[in-house]
């Protein structure tokens, strides 16, 4: 009966670690990305101040996205010669740009930042975008959307950034990839982007279809 009672107690031990093991795997891989965020942050840029990320404030319509590094894929389709599915490596490959940008919410908040990441003009070199094309969408893994104009991002050299303060982009700020649509209301600023469509027709994104601005300036009508 001892000996019952100890192989009893041994199996309960066993099956108890081993749940902590599961457990402990299912959250290992948020936690990664979640603490892949602030060693190396910088605070100042050209002697401006930066607000850190752990004070920048955030809005999304479905919460946090993690997005595999590993398996993540840009598409790039629509009025293009050459569509593409850009992994996050070739996206690190391409010349990146990096610039102080302030991102200005609508509700009245905003925060200071550096930004580093591809600029879309040379994404929309690799596939090649039609002459008939005007307008650009941003799809996001939330289910979010948005459309910025093609002259507006190629004259502003807008960029898709992969790092925010000198880090790479935390999950809470749309990694891998969030549009800097400098002199744009905050949302604009697709984050999590995991398609991008060139058009030559308009779009309305999430907030645009309850009435925001589709123009969007900061400064401008918030409403249309």
């Amino acid at each position: 009966m001892f000996r019952k009672n100890i192989l009893i107690g041994l199996l309960i031990t066993s099956l108890i670690i081993l749940s902590c093991i599961s457990i402990s795997g299912c959250l290992d891989e948020r936690d990664s990305q979640e603490n892949n965020t602030t060693s190396g942050e910088v605070t100042e840029y050209e002697g401006k101040q930066l607000t850190p990320i752990s004070e920048q404030r955030n809005n999304a319509i479905e919460g946090t996205q993690y997005i595999d590094r590993d398996t993540y894929e840009l598409q790039v389709y629509g009025l293009v010669e050459n569509p593409q599915n850009l992994s996050y490596e070739q996206l690190l490959s391409y010349p990146s740009t990096t610039r102080f940008v302030r991102l200005d919410c609508v509700e009245g908040w905003g925060f200071d930042a550096i930004w580093t990441g591809v600029p879309l003009s040379t994404i929309f070199e690799e596939v090649q975008v039609e002459d008939n094309a005007t307008n650009v969408i941003f799809y996001c893994a939330d289910g979010y959307s948005t459309s910025l104009e093609l002259g507006y991002l190629v004259e502003n050299d807008i960029m898709l950034a992969y790092e925010l303060n000198n880090v790479t982009l935390p999950s809470e700020r749309g990694f891998p990839l969030q549009v800097v649509a400098e002199g744009k209301y905050g949302y604009k600023w697709a984050k999590w982007v995991t398609a991008i469509e060139i058009t030559d027709q308009p779009y309305e994104g999430y907030w645009e279809r309850v009435g925001y601005s589709n123009n969007a300036e900061v400064g401008g009508p918030a409403f249309e």
